[in-house]
């Protein structure tokens, strides 16, 4: 029985995955092909806190592939959290392009407000 999981999240910006990786305090993911319990995958590796294989990030589909055995070889915290800060990050700098003021707020349940406005 597999135990990879497949994420659709698209998770494709590198930028923002680059940015979610230094908030989190560890190294960008490397391209490259990792070995998963039932078989090889390739892309970006990012290798999570505490984790026996890495998440695999393919930014062409924005697919993340990972098995931490139902939490045995990862927390699912971890990933949570970066997906978290992914999609904050990605939001910030799509806002940024468009050339809107975009700030950011921790709310005390743990989730973040990201507020993209129209600059004047």
């Amino acid at each position: 029985m597999s135990h990879i999981v497949t994420i659709h999240a698209s998770v494709k910006d590198p930028a923002a995955i680059a940015a979610a990786c230094r908030r989190l305090g560890i190294a960008e993911p490397v391209q490259g092909t990792a070995r998963l319990y039932a078989g090889e995958t390739s892309g970006l590796l990012l290798q999570l806190p505490g984790w026996r294989y890495p998440a695999v990030i393919d930014t062409a589909t924005g697919e993340v592939r990972y098995d931490n055995y139902r939490g045995a070889w990862g927390e699912q915290q971890q990933l949570d959290r970066f997906l978290q800060l992914y999609a904050v990050e990605a939001a910030k700098l799509e806002g940024r392009k468009k050339g809107y003021a975009v700030t950011e707020q921790q709310l005390s349940d743990g989730a973040i407000k990201v507020s993209i406005i129209e600059s004047p």
